[in-house]
């Protein structure tokens, strides 16, 4: 895109495990703080894995009725806080019925949620067509009262990169004057820790839930589950500047292939991932001295790191000593589908603050991942770039590129 097309991120609305509000979010995540405990919402002694990061709880946006808010299912209002909260941040929420709001969310197991809950009140209600829930991307564009178009997607975890990339794309060819987008997951249940957990790709380091995630680690088991979401407001930057918006930062790049390999193992082959951060430092017009942080997809498996480590030794080449690299899944747990939302507020962080957030756990890096690794403790730094990378099971591979606004 030109600078005269540029996208900015005006506004933010997120529920994760490290807060609700950017500037808590980011001071957590600077801090090194972890999200990470025990569950206990459920029975989980069956299970290998016992451990997850959850939200503690998904506030009511300002001026609606509580009571009814709190009926709804706990995704729904996830979804409908993040997106009421980011039009707020954004000065648009009461103009919102004027202009064209488009929406793209990433959602990955919505009706999963939805069957595994009614399985465990015996399985009756879906049986009812009148009980059957709307999707919740047409309960959000309802409710909040959205006239423009509206996509739900699901790349796994790659959706938030995913959903950032096409509302760009609507915004240059005009179908909106701004757009939400964003993903949200809530994927801390039973089915999921038991699915994952056979798979294996789960930590089971459930004496100390804080130092189980442990991305680029020697001593890394599997990752760890998270919830939550995020949604940003995107709008031309000509918009934003004549109505003297504040802005986070400038969505600049995108990248995307596929692995085409198996269903949830990476491939070896690292020339898909490599591809689709090369193509998303092309898209934004960035040279690798450009580059200021990189926060890698690293979700703590023994396998992906070490794939995705790989990958970015061939994308950074000479810059390797020179540009630091974290993974903040170490504090914030793998929030899934909404892994790409969540990291995108790092890297907003990392702007904000110059400072790159940490890796934390990193007690004994891998010699198979060798990086430029930021850990245990944020490092201040001149981040002006920011390359987010977002890997998905079934081999989907983004790259996001923010760049910060003057």
């Amino acid at each position: 895109m030109t600078h005269e097309s540029a996208v900015w991120i005006t506004g933010i609305g997120a529920v994760t495990p490290l807060g609700t509000a950017f500037e808590s979010i980011a001071a957590n995540l600077l801090a090194g703080r972890s999200g990470v405990r025990a569950v206990t919402e459920f029975p989980v002694q069956d299970h290998p894995s016992q451990i997850a990061a959850r939200v503690e709880s998904i506030p009511c946006p300002p001026g609606w009725d509580a009571e009814g808010f709190a009926q709804r299912r706990p995704l729904e209002r996830l979804v409908l806080s993040c997106c009421a909260v980011a039009l707020g941040d954004s000065g648009w929420w009461d103009q919102r019925e004027r202009i064209r709001v488009g929406l793209v969310l990433g959602l990955g197991a919505e009706w999963l949620v939805s069957w595994e809950g009614d399985a465990l009140r015996n399985g009756l209600e879906r049986a009812a067509e009148t009980e059957y829930p709307l999707s919740l991307d047409d309960v959000a564009r309802r409710v909040l009262g959205l006239t423009g178009p509206a996509l739900g997607l699901s790349t796994a975890c790659a959706s938030g990169n995913h959903a950032l990339a096409v509302a760009r794309r609507w915004l240059a060819l005009g179908w909106v004057d701004i757009c939400l987008a964003g993903a949200c997951d809530m994927g801390v249940s039973p089915m999921s820790l038991a699915c994952f957990g056979n798979l294996r790709a789960l930590s089971r380091r459930n004496a100390e839930p804080t130092t189980a995630s442990r991305p680029f680690d020697r001593g890394r088991d599997g990752f760890v589950i998270g919830e939550g979401g995020a949604v940003f407001v995107l709008e031309p930057e000509s918009s934003a500047r004549r109505r003297g918006a504040r802005a986070y930062a400038s969505v600049c790049g995108f990248g995307a292939s596929s692995d085409a390999h198996h269903a949830v193992i990476p491939s070896p082959n690292p020339g898909p991932a490599v591809a689709a951060v090369r193509q998303a430092l092309g898209d934004a017009g960035v040279a690798l001295d450009e580059v200021s942080y990189i926060n890698a997809h690293a979700t703590g498996t023994p396998v992906g790191d070490e794939l995705e480590a790989n990958a970015l030794r061939i994308v950074l080449g000479h810059a390797v000593p020179r540009v630091p690299v974290s993974s903040t899944k170490s504090m914030t747990g793998h929030l899934l589908t909404a892994a790409g939302a969540m990291e995108c507020i790092a890297g907003i962080a990392a702007i904000a603050h110059q400072a790159v957030p940490p890796t934390i756990n990193l007690d004994d890096p891998d010699p198979k991942c060798a990086l430029c690794h930021v850990a245990h403790e944020a490092r201040p730094h001149a981040v002006d770039v920011v390359v987010s990378n977002s890997f998905g099971f079934g081999g989907s591979n983004t790259s996001l590129v923010l760049r910060r606004v003057p």
